[in-house]
């Protein structure tokens, strides 16, 4: 049989059907092209799966899983603030207002310099390909040259990277030391960064992709909201924002917009099938509403709402509504570089939300019904729901798409899973693996077909 492709992988793999039904692909050929797509997916019992087998078996363009190794997609994280990552852990326990003026904006100035940038930003990269993260969106700072270094990190290190220069043009809600030096300088650095990154993208085989950054409604003015908006347009981007987080950021636009964020972003041009806005725990049905109908996604980050938001994320509910949602990690409002523990906080965070937290309120009133999601809807955010919201053929492991993977080892000597029934069915499985993976289990981690992360 004529070499057809590139690499061909074997093994079981999970990957999510819909929000609530997972696939599991036993004993498959995977056959990648040399872009790194998955061309054709052959099952144990297709006529050529045998003669594949058999003509790529020993050769170097082979892999086949060891007995206890499992393919997962590669997880998406839609919300990662890079400069943060040197503050992960720490002031978790003060108000959002305060966390960002004590803690955050002094130490995101100080990525002026790209020695300190550059080291901050590799050892965030290699972490996240290490915790199975392959695709990363991503806000850097107000700097365009440190934000511009953060995508040649996810270039060179194999990352697919969606990464913005952050605006803060506003003079009355910025500090002095740490802002765009007006709305004029923040847009043309902006145009000036989407143009850079296009271009690196050519040359870059798993995409590197400019992102338009208001950080939020209190830090721009309208003319760079607006401004954003129109750069979006005329250069086809992604948009990322923050919307709805906090009793004290959605309240504050209320004061100065007379409006939701979501009406607010929506009027600037901010919100469309390319956009991407982080927490949106308090929006409205209107609010809803608006983002089923732009197409504009959801970056749900449980871990740190907990931490900042004031609320929790009626996930269960927007996945109903048709809304697109993805994980997030939100660090460092979220402490975790994990996708598993933003899985494992999603689900525990929604059942609180459904059957209430205070003890002294009768059973019947005490939470929000129909609110839990399962494991597999937590696994479809951080895989399927992450593509969907990027519009691009990532997150599930079928046929014309990327093949972005880990593959997860089950028998880890220091990280074994509590596996004594071999009669244990395959979600079950899943639910174990996805319940009590530690960074050990993650053997291998590929993008678009190349081996980006190997544990020793």
């Amino acid at each position: 049989m004529d070499h057809a492709y590139a690499k061909v992988f074997r093994g079981t793999a999970f990957t999510s059907r819909s929000p609530q039904e997972v696939s599991v692909w036993e004993d498959c050929l995977f056959c990648l092209d040399e872009e790194g797509l998955i061309r054709r997916i052959l099952k144990p019992q297709d006529p050529d799966y045998a003669k594949v087998l058999e003509s790529y078996s020993g050769t170097d363009s082979f892999l086949a899983l060891a007995e206890g190794q499992y393919f997962l997609p590669g997880f998406i994280d839609l919300h990662i603030h890079a400069p943060q990552w040197a503050q992960a852990g720490t002031a978790m326990d003060i108000p959002l207002h305060d966390w960002l003026d004590t803690y955050t904006f002094p130490l995101e100035s100080k990525f002026s310099d790209l020695a300190f940038a550059r080291k901050v930003y590799e050892n965030l990269v290699v972490t996240l390909l290490a915790n199975g993260t392959t695709t990363g969106l991503y806000f850097a700072t107000i700097h365009k040259e440190a934000s511009y270094l953060l995508a040649q990190i996810c270039a060179e290190k194999g990352q697919r990277g969606l990464v913005g220069k952050v605006v803060m043009d506003d003079r009355e809600q910025n500090p002095a030391y740490y802002r765009d030096e007006s709305t004029e300088a923040a847009l043309a650095d902006t145009e000036s960064f989407i143009q850079l990154v296009q271009k690196l993208s050519k040359t870059t085989k798993q995409g590197v992709y400019p992102v338009v950054t208001p950080r939020f409604i209190p830090s721009c003015t309208d003319a760079a909201l607006k401004g954003l908006g129109e750069l979006a347009k005329k250069y086809d981007t992604y948009i990322q924002s923050h919307c709805s987080e906090s009793d004290w950021e959605h309240n504050y636009v209320h004061e100065r917009m007379h409006n939701s964020d979501t009406s607010a972003l929506h009027e600037k041009g901010l919100l469309s099938d390319k956009s991407v806005m982080a927490h949106a725990v308090f929006l409205s049905d209107e609010d809803a509403d608006l983002f089923a109908e732009t197409g504009t996604a959801i970056a749900h980050c449980p871990i740190s709402n907990v931490f900042f938001s004031n609320g929790v994320l009626p996930a269960a509910r927007f996945t109903a509504l048709g809304i697109d949602i993805g994980l997030g990690t939100d660090i460092s409002g979220g402490f975790s570089p994990s996708l598993f523990d933003n899985i494992r906080q999603a689900v525990i965070s929604s059942r609180m939300l459904e059957e209430g937290v205070d003890p002294s309120l009768p059973a019947a009133e005490r939470g929000l019904p129909h609110s839990r999601i399962s494991a597999n809807e937590a696994f479809y955010y951080a895989t399927a729901g992450g593509g969907q919201s990027l519009s691009l053929p990532i997150g599930r492991l079928q046929e014309n798409y990327v093949w972005d993977v880990q593959v997860i080892d089950v028998n880890t000597p220091t990280a074994k899973l509590p596996l004594f029934d071999d009669g244990i069915s395959k979600e079950d499985l899943l639910h174990k693996i996805l319940y009590l993976s530690r960074p050990e289990n993650i053997r291998e981690v590929w993008v678009q077909g190349v081996c980006v992360h190997k544990r020793t």
